[in-house]
């Protein structure tokens, strides 16, 4: 049976494996009861993905996540939400036994930043601020891992003393992570789709600089959507890269939805990563191709059928 056939059969058939169509549902659905599914990999979704089913309520949304065998969260957003929200979300997870995934810890996609902090040390402290929130925001939710986006790169700087300062800028951010036992992961990102002028592209990028800072706490976040665009070649990628890489995300290609909906053969690629051994988090970092309820559904019946090899 092919991928649409089947999730157009599980979609006809009522989606039985969907549990819950509101909140209320949502919230008995997860109360001392098993999943209705076990997942092979910890598929994350993020909050605001099922709106249909769950509504805004935050632990509404963890518990329908839950009930559909999600077993992590991802929430780019989490160092700006309340510190009472956060203190909700991570007793939830706790509560559920849910991983928590990545959240940003520091970002700019507008200007040079991790590229230019040697030749510029007014750079580094708002950098340094972000890791040091970063940690605390960790501890409220028992985070792992955190994403690092080093932002643009310098028209006026050659690219090996950028490189320089990017290794040295991460090399100071780790001395505050390691303590904390939190890991940056850098997300390389695609320029030709949805972020010009970023320094960081390539996995192989990602992987020498790794090397060169030399710490657990620097590791490779590989979102596949983005690579997709940039250099394709996942699969092998993913093998060249696998001992620096500790963290993947999902989306597929065009258009950043859920698997199935684009060129990406997903079961393949989870199959692939699920065979190498791989325990960690699969971030769920994309848009639901159709917003309406019955699209919510498909979207979770294509990772049951990605899933399913």
């Amino acid at each position: 049976m092919n991928r649409r056939k089947f999730i157009a059969t599980g979609l006809a058939s009522g989606a039985a494996t969907i549990v819950t169509s509101n909140v209320s549902e949502a919230v008995a659905s997860s109360a001392g009861v098993d999943p209705v599914r076990k997942f092979k990999l910890n598929y994350a979704p993020h909050f605001n993905m099922f709106p249909n089913h769950t509504g805004p309520d935050l632990v509404a949304q963890l518990q329908f996540f839950h009930a559909q065998g999600f077993t992590a969260l991802e929430d780019n957003d989490l160092p700006n939400k309340p510190v009472a929200d956060q203190e909700k979300i991570g007793k939830t997870l706790d509560d559920l036994k849910m991983t928590m995934g990545v959240f940003v810890a520091t970002k700019d996609f507008q200007n040079p930043t991790f590229a230019v902090t040697t030749w510029k040390p007014e750079m580094r402290e708002p950098i340094l601020k972000d890791m040091r929130n970063a940690v605390e925001v960790a501890k409220r939710v028992n985070a792992k891992w955190c994403t690092v986006v080093p932002g643009c790169y310098d028209t006026k700087l050659d690219w090996e003393y950028q490189t320089a300062s990017v290794i040295d800028m991460f090399r100071r951010s780790a001395e505050i992570c390691e303590k904390a036992g939190l890991v940056m992961v850098m997300e390389p990102l695609n320029t030709r789709r949805d972020h010009p002028k970023l320094f960081l592209t390539k996995i192989g990028q990602a992987y020498s600089i790794c090397r060169a800072v030399n710490s657990l706490s620097v590791k490779i976040l590989y979102d596949m959507y983005h690579q997709q665009i940039t250099e394709g070649n996942i699969i092998p990628n993913i093998d060249l890269a696998w001992d620096e890489t500790v963290y993947f995300q999902i989306g597929d290609n065009p258009g950043r939805k859920e698997p199935t909906t684009g060129e990406m053969n997903y079961r393949n690629i989870f199959q692939h990563i699920y065979n190498k051994g791989y325990k960690g988090v699969m971030g769920m970092e994309h848009g639901v191709k159709d917003r309406t309820k019955e699209g919510e559904k498909a979207a979770i019946e294509a990772y049951v059928w990605c899933d399913n090899f």
